[in-house]
């Protein structure tokens, strides 16, 4: 425990501080955040980075990851959507080239990861440069944080009913709703602070889906973890994992409350 605070201080102040600063700085950490991601992925896999599979991936990720007005394909004459279905087609043709080396099930992968990875920190800088993008931001963060502390405590004190056992067996149904109940009670006492809705009934959607959202987040990244044997994504950070590990449930959230009209 111990190991992890002092991991938590030392990586949350720059991420925090990087965060507050917006601009390039804040566009520079996120790429890189993501990249290492990617990589925690592909090292699952087995995936060499440099590999002509690996390569594909990250283009794939990046093009969906920055914004337009950091990568403008104007002069192109095409969009990011093109350009990802085009690079989706260059995976299908390895498939051929490398005689099967590269699987359709590889393909696959590398497609869904780069959606997964991409979409996660892209919609992250996305809610960072809205009006209210940093209160929003800060929103985000504390209901996620809260859900994971209310979870770990509740279910450490009261979980007997197991959430997922073939995914997750120490996830408890008590500490899902502790996570729960917990983001509430911190939610609203950043509301009374920071007002980020008007309407106090949409404030209340928000709090819900994001807390949700966010244990979801987290049991997807358990079950690839499980699929491919593996304890942590990572060792970047001592006592918490890969970087995977500590951010899932953030790069999962962001795309949902974009796609439920929350941002």
């Amino acid at each position: 425990m111990k190991q992890r605070i002092i991991t938590a201080v030392i990586a949350g102040v720059p991420f925090l501080t990087l965060t507050i600063l917006g601009n390039w700085p804040f566009i520079i950490m996120m790429v890189a955040l993501a990249t290492i991601a990617m990589n925690e992925l592909l090292k699952m896999k087995q995936v060499k980075s440099l590999s002509s599979t690996g390569v594909v991936g990250y283009l794939l990720m990046w093009l969906l990851l920055l914004p337009e007005n950091v990568l403008p394909f104007g002069w192109l004459h095409t969009n990011k959507l093109e350009l990802f279905l085009l690079l989706a087609v260059v995976l299908l043709i390895l498939t051929v080239i490398t005689k099967n080396n590269l699987t359709f099930d590889d393909a696959g992968f590398m497609l869904i990861t780069s959606v997964y990875i991409g979409f996660g920190f892209h919609y992250f800088m996305h809610t960072r440069f809205l009006d209210n993008g940093l209160a929003l931001l800060f929103f985000v963060l504390i209901l996620v944080w809260s859900t994971d502390s209310g979870a770990y405590f509740a279910g450490k004190s009261f979980g007997k009913t197991k959430l997922w056992p073939e995914i997750s067996p120490n996830k408890t149904v008590e500490g899902a709703i502790g996570g729960i109940l917990l983001a509430y009670i911190i939610g609203i006492s950043y509301l009374l602070i920071v007002p980020v809705f008007s309407s106090w009934l949409m404030a209340f959607l928000f709090i819900f889906a994001v807390s949700v959202a966010g244990q979801l987040g987290d049991l997807v990244e358990s079950a690839l973890k499980r699929h491919y044997s593996v304890k942590d994504s990572g060792h970047i950070l001592p006592g918490h994992g890969g970087i995977l590990d500590r951010l899932d449930s953030l790069i999962f959230v962001m795309p949902v409350i974009y796609l439920l009209g929350f941002i």
